[in-house]
């Protein structure tokens, strides 16, 4: 479905190919990793709750709150999804890793799993985002709910145990969601990973492959990076790209309704892009410290022990781990979007991302750190815009008329 090839080549041939006819550009098959942002300190140990009030969650007993995602179909790349009492046993599993191509057997609609009980996240990093997005909290007694509970999950593991994969992997992923996502009826795809800005997003091919997705009707939500702490130019790919929804973390202090102590996470990557100068992140979604599913066996419970969760003085059925980093906000804004499909199935991508934005809380922040301002998901759910065309990302000029920068939408 992509116009682009892997291949595996000699530097001699590769100089020859790259002055061949046809190509566009050659790019290295760049390494990619999941963007949870790992500190060895005790947990706080925070409701979900705390994080859901921050992003504008729906109050029970309203219209908006009976949106939760039923029958919208979202793709999880990232290093698997374990099997977890917070997420559904029907949760199909594709494995991508190494190059692996699965071919499922369609047959009256249904798909048989690539790998027989494939449900495998050695890491943890893709459960645990899973959970955030569409966890039901049934092992914690309700504490660490997910956002939109009903959307229908399917993971895709680009990632290994490490948390580290290749873009081509990753592009065989998207290339799937093109493929097959119309059996799955996906229509919100979260990628909680990213990997250096080396060129431009016009010849990136992780950025050409998630727009292309993107144009095929599909929400694609990215996750910043966790370069903050760098400065500014720290946004990773592929959430350089104009059209997808990149998402920043939010640091929620969880003082109930009072947000004036809020603010962008230090280490949350920061715009413009480096390069093409694209004003990102698109917005911020609470990201520090947040509580969700992990597997069973998962790598990062045997990393960070102290952040293993805990239901206070209840008994919690299934294993919690408190995360922090992008990675965890991008799920928040997926979900959000897919309560909106909930809510209207005939939206757009562009649509979407546009009432997310025009919808966002606003904070005393720097437009390169925070975007449009802070998910604010009941006042999405409530914006009616229409976008007929792109809602692209503007891009940042310097001037020469003092210090300030000038946007180009």
């Amino acid at each position: 479905n992509f116009n682009m090839r892997e291949i595996s080549i000699s530097e001699n041939a590769l100089k020859s190919l790259e002055k061949g006819k046809g190509v566009r550009f050659v790019a290295p098959d760049r390494e990619v990793f999941g963007l949870a942002y790992l500190l060895s300190v005790a947990p706080a140990v925070p409701a979900m709750s705390a994080a859901h009030k921050t992003a504008g969650m729906p109050q029970a007993g309203t219209m908006n709150a009976a949106m939760t995602g039923y029958r919208v179909g979202v793709a999880v790349i990232d290093s698997g999804v374990g099997k977890h009492v917070d997420l559904s046993s029907s949760i199909k599993q594709y494995d991508f890793l190494n190059g692996a191509t699965p071919q499922p057997e369609i047959e009256e609609g249904e798909f048989e799993s690539y790998r027989s009980d494939s449900r495998t996240d050695g890491l943890g990093h893709g459960t645990h985002v899973a959970g955030v997005l569409a966890g039901s909290g049934d092992g914690s007694l309700g504490l660490y709910k997910g956002v939109a509970t009903s959307a229908n999950l399917l993971s895709l593991r680009a990632l290994d145990g490490d948390g580290r994969g290749v873009t081509s992997d990753v592009i065989a992923a998207l290339d799937f969601l093109l493929e097959y996502g119309k059996y799955f009826d996906i229509d919100v795809v979260n990628m909680s990973i990213g990997k250096a800005v080396e060129e431009s997003n016009q010849t990136d091919p992780l950025v050409l492959a998630v727009e292309q997705v993107w144009d095929s009707g599909i929400v694609v939500v990215v996750s910043a990076g966790n370069y903050g702490r760098d400065g500014h130019m720290t946004i990773t790919s592929p959430g350089n790209s104009r059209k997808v929804i990149t998402v920043g973390s939010l640091t929620d202090k969880g003082t109930g309704d009072d947000f004036n102590d809020d603010f962008v996470s230090t280490y949350s990557s920061m715009g413009p892009t480096l390069g093409d100068h694209v004003l990102k992140p698109d917005l911020v979604a609470p990201g520090n410290r947040v509580t969700a599913p992990i597997s069973i066996n998962a790598k990062l419970l045997g990393d960070l022990p102290s952040r293993i969760g805990k239901c206070g003085d209840s008994y919690c059925s299934a294993t919690y781990m408190e995360l922090s980093g992008t990675s965890m906000a991008a799920p928040m804004v997926a979900a959000a979007a897919a309560m909106m499909l909930d809510k209207d199935p005939s939206l757009t991508p562009a649509t979407i991302k546009a009432r997310l934005m025009r919808s966002a809380r606003k904070i005393d922040a720097e437009p390169t750190a925070v975007g449009a301002g802070v998910l604010d998901i009941d006042a999405a759910l409530d914006e009616t815009g229409i976008i007929s065309g792109q809602a692209l990302s503007p891009l940042m000029g310097r001037t020469d008329e003092g210090p300030a920068c000038l946007l180009y939408t």
